[in-house]
């Protein structure tokens, strides 16, 4: 069995504490492609690709099992804007 979307959320949660996480298992659940959205206070001042390296690198131990990786957003909680947010 691959990785969990709860594993993914867990990790990052842990790594980046991001005020807003959202992983979406794009492989029809055996776990080997997920999506992310990620807002963190630990991007600011970092330029995209350095968002992306810290993602990967909390997620290293999970990505020897993981195929693909989509990180759809990488933000930091200025730039989440609420107009992004979904509807409650």
């Amino acid at each position: 069995m691959g990785v969990t979307k709860e594993e993914v959320e867990t990790t990052l949660t842990s790594a980046l504490k991001p005020t807003h996480l959202e992983v979406i298992d794009t492989s029809g659940g055996c776990g080997a492609s997920f999506e992310v959205e990620i807002v963190s206070e630990q991007f600011e001042g970092k330029r995209l690709l350095e968002r992306h390296r810290l993602v990967n690198t909390a997620l290293a131990e999970q990505m020897k099992q993981i195929h693909a990786l989509s990180i759809k957003k990488a933000l930091t909680p200025a730039q989440w804007k609420p107009e992004d947010k979904p509807q409650e």
